[in-house]
């Protein structure tokens, strides 16, 4: 059963958070608020947690193209290859931001992923997520949770979630209610941005 807590956005609750964290370096799934909709995560170290993210979202692991939901651009060049300062200027503009930018991996990727090319990072501008990554020292693997409703695509009430995703993660963060658009996607593997989904995020970059 998933335990839904209740932490604020202006003042995390370090120790919940604390605990959550704990649970996820054993391999917790947690669905957690971000500056778009709420993401279903885990540790992006422990295999068997992300494993579970595939089976739930139906698709391969080694395929699945989930977000790496990371604190700041200082820990970048661990999983993405060089970039040039064109790019880089336009992550340091945009981010922390409702953007996933799709960048070139490079060779320390986790196992999982050594055969994808690319990787899609985000730098939500929303405290809880950032503080999860911080205290967890790594990225959070990610992917947004839609839903089967077809005139809403994302649920955005934290209790309703709770409901839902009970037997199949290990804790839900209420954060409040959520946003029901998801982030703007933007390949910057070739040489000019290429707008791959309009979401929350201008697309003037």
């Amino acid at each position: 059963m998933a335990q839904l807590i209740k932490i604020y956005e202006d003042n995390p609750n370090q120790k919940e958070l604390e605990r959550i964290v704990k649970a996820m370096r054993a391999g917790a799934l947690v669905i957690y608020p971000t500056d778009t909709v709420y993401g279903l995560g885990c540790d992006i170290t422990n295999k068997p947690a992300l494993e579970k993210i595939a089976r739930i979202k139906g698709v391969k692991l080694e395929k699945a193209n989930f977000s790496f939901i990371c604190e700041d651009l200082s820990n970048l060049s661990d999983y993405v290859s060089q970039i040039d300062s064109h790019t880089f200027k336009i992550l340091k503009r945009n981010l922390p931001g409702p953007y996933t930018f799709i960048l070139p991996g490079n060779n320390n990727l986790p196992t999982v992923f050594k055969k994808k090319k690319t990787v899609g990072i985000r730098v939500p501008d929303n405290n809880i997520a950032i503080e999860l990554v911080k205290l967890l020292g790594n990225p959070i693997i990610s992917t947004s949770i839609k839903d089967e409703d077809e005139v809403v695509e994302y649920t955005t009430d934290p209790s309703l979630i709770a409901e839902k995703w009970d037997n199949l993660v290990d804790y839900v963060i209420d954060g409040g209610y959520g946003g029901n658009i998801g982030s703007t996607i933007v390949d910057l593997t070739e040489d000019e941005p290429i707008i791959i989904r309009e979401g929350k995020g201008s697309i003037d970059l």
